[in-house]
């Protein structure tokens, strides 16, 4: 079969690649459309071999990213009546799904995150919405996702290509940081998201506070070319990369990992770095799933501070059963929706 899927954002490119990976496998052919937004062109550019780029950075303001996701869904369209694709996957492309339903295409679409509010459009217009086995029903049901239409698969969506990885200690001298120093790696908010709407002092303050640390090295992955220069004038000695680094090698080398956001937390955690979230926005269930488990701390709740004095030793998890189980649901849900 014809497979399309499409990149939307900066995480989906690791995501996705496994899929891609195991199709072209069987023996199925790909086709793979990236938008130019975040790190998520350059990202895909070390992972995919065949790319089409369609559509730009998100735009400030609910009405501009309505008209941003329209134009990208005419533009997909297109493209789709063009290359004529079988099945569409994304996880959670609004464009790619307006776009699918409108050249007839069938989609699947994976979420793990409940509190999304394009979730009410996207479980509308996918054929399937695969889940984390954590997502919750009620949420399902508010957004239009019939029963018969969801698919649920276990553990963490970044077990699927974490599994298997292996870091590279390149990154650190890439990045000019001593291993042998603490190494503390901020992840700062989805600010503009249409789920967090809001500013997060609390992540500036513990960014400060590392700074300040002796013996510390902060690494602050901003999303934005405007976080880039806000952070590096708020804390002048940190390392703030230009360009997309390898995250995964970098959270997995670090000592500390504090992040206001969502998938490079899980990540990190599931790793198996000491991993803090002050997530200012409504707390994913897969999150709080982690900090059941001990894998993730709150760092909203009362008397929870991060350590920045030592380095840590290494214990990755074993997520290979998980990430066996998440790639068979993907493919599967794919072939019985041609």
């Amino acid at each position: 079969m014809r497979v399309w899927i499409d990149l939307a954002n900066s995480p989906h490119v690791a995501l996705l690649q496994p899929l891609a990976r195991r199709l072209e496998a069987d023996g199925d052919e790909v086709l793979v459309t990236v938008r130019d937004h975040a790190q998520t062109r350059d990202l895909a550019q070390t992972r995919f071999q065949r790319l089409t780029v369609i559509g730009g950075a998100s735009p400030p303001g609910r009405r501009s990213k309505a008209r941003a996701i329209a134009a990208r869904a005419e533009a997909l369209r297109r493209f789709a009546a063009a290359r004529r694709p079988d099945v569409a996957f994304s996880h959670g492309s609004y464009a790619q799904l307006l776009a699918a339903r409108a050249a007839g295409v069938p989609a699947a679409t994976m979420m793990d995150y409940e509190h999304q509010p394009a979730n009410h459009l996207s479980f509308r217009l996918a054929g399937r919405v695969i889940v984390p086995e954590a997502f919750p029903a009620p949420a399902l049901r508010r957004c239009g996702a019939r029963a018969g239409r969801v698919i649920r698969y276990p553990g963490f969506k970044e077990q699927l290509y974490l599994a298997s990885f292996t870091p590279d200690p390149s990154v650190l001298a890439t990045l000019e940081l001593d291993p042998a120093r603490v190494i503390a790696v901020f992840r700062p908010p989805p600010e503009g998201a249409l789920y967090h709407r809001m500013a997060n002092d609390r992540f500036d303050g513990l960014l400060e506070d590392a700074a300040a640390a002796s013996g510390v090295q902060s690494v602050v992955l901003a999303r934005t070319a405007e976080q880039r220069r806000r952070y590096r004038s708020l804390v002048p000695e940190a390392t703030i990369p230009i360009n997309a680094v390898d995250a995964g090698s970098l959270l997995a080398l670090a000592d500390v990992a504090i992040g206001a956001g969502g998938t490079m937390n899980r990540e990190s955690a599931i790793l198996g770095t000491p991993t803090y979230t002050v997530f200012a926005g409504r707390l994913a269930a897969v999150d709080a799933e982690l900090i059941r488990l001990g894998r993730m701390q709150d760092l909203r709740a009362p008397g929870v501070q991060p350590s920045f004095v030592k380095k840590r030793s290494r214990d990755q998890p074993d997520a290979g059963a998980a990430a066996a189980a998440i790639l068979e649901t993907m493919v599967t849900t794919l072939i019985a929706l041609r």
